[in-house]
């Protein structure tokens, strides 16, 4: 199928169905600064989708590669969603952070800040009940003890050598008949 028209006529009807298909796709590098204890959300990492029903489905879908500036951050980050300026996560229990993916992976267990590329992939299944444009956006929370930066696409220490990886991060939403 070669359009969102043709995933519309193929979807009709069909209760799970696939409507369309929109994504962002990147591999400039940036640097995200992050407060403690603050939503933030990485701009860049957006996508605008006009559902066809009140009662679709919408699926979001994240791969966000990096690296943190402190080794610490991996173990006490919520990454989530934002609909518009609405936190998509789970609901806030006391002061814990809340998102949809708890931490962030790492690929390499050293206490190096400079050259261990971290990611987090993860979605979500929303139910905005509109016909009106959303754009979904990638946030984050991190929680150390100060301000620390999300290296997007790239590692802290990013010379040009083999072990100072960079990479491709996306969000993507799948509008889904309900």
């Amino acid at each position: 199928m070669s359009n969102a028209a043709d995933l519309a006529k193929f979807g009709s009807g069909i209760s799970g169905g696939i409507l369309q298909v929109q994504y962002t796709q990147i591999s400039a590098t940036s640097q995200i600064a992050c407060a403690s204890n603050t939503d933030t959300e990485i701009s860049v990492l957006s996508v605008n989708i006009t559902p066809t029903s009140t009662n679709s489905i919408i699926k979001i879908e994240a791969m966000v590669n990096g690296e943190w500036s402190n080794q610490g951050a991996i173990y006490n980050t919520a990454w989530f969603f934002y609909r518009d300026s609405t936190k998509l996560a789970a609901p806030v229990a006391g002061s814990r952070n809340s998102g949809i993916l708890m931490g962030t992976s790492l690929t390499y267990e050293a206490n190096d800040a400079s050259s261990t590329p971290e990611h987090a992939v993860y979605s979500y299944f929303d139910t905005p009940s509109t016909t009106s444009q959303i754009t979904y956006k990638v946030g984050l929370r991190q929680s150390e003890n100060s301000s620390l930066d999300w290296h997007l696409n790239k590692c802290v220490t990013d010379s040009d050598i083999k072990d100072q990886e960079r990479g491709i991060s996306m969000i993507c939403v799948t509008e889904i008949q309900g």
